[in-house]
C-alpha cells in the first residue's frame, strides 16, 4: 500500500462531499480504511449515543466528527492557503519531505 498525502496535524479543505469547502485540522488518520477525522467548524458532524462513564456521567447524545475519505480532502499550501497536490523530494540532509506542488513550500 503506497503512503498516504496527508497526515495527522495537517490542515486540509474539503473538496466533494457533505462538507464541501470546509476548512480543518486531521485529528486522527486511518490507514487501513482510508479515512480521516477532520476537526473544523463546518464539517459535518454526527450523533452518537454514549452510555454513562466517569467523562460524561449521564451518558446520552455526542455530537463529534465524522469520518471522511482521504480521497477527499486535499491539504493546504502554507505558502498561499489554496488547495494543493502534495510530492515527496529529498532535502539537503538526503532526508525525505513533503511540499506543496503550487508553490515548492516544504509541508512540515
Amino acid at each position: 500500500m503506497s503512503k498516504l498525502h496527508i497526515k495527522k496535524g495537517d490542515t486540509v479543505k474539503v473538496i466533494a462531499g457533505e462538507s464541501k469547502g470546509a476548512e480543518g485540522v486531521v485529528k486522527k488518520v486511518f490507514t487501513e480504511s482510508l479515512r480521516a477525522i477532520v476537526d473544523g467548524e463546518k464539517v459535518k458532524k454526527i450523533s452518537k449515543h454514549t452510555k454513562p462513564n466517569a467523562a460524561n456521567p449521564n451518558g446520552g447524545i455526542v455530537k463529534e466528527e465524522a469520518s471522511i475519505h482521504v480521497s477527499n480532502l486535499m491539504v493546504v499550501d502554507p505558502k498561499s492557503g489554496n488547495p494543493t497536490r502534495t510530492g515527496r523530494k529529498l532535502d539537503n540532509e538526503g532526508k525525505k519531505v513533503r511540499y506543496a506542488k503550487k508553490s515548492g513550500e516544504v509541508i512540515s
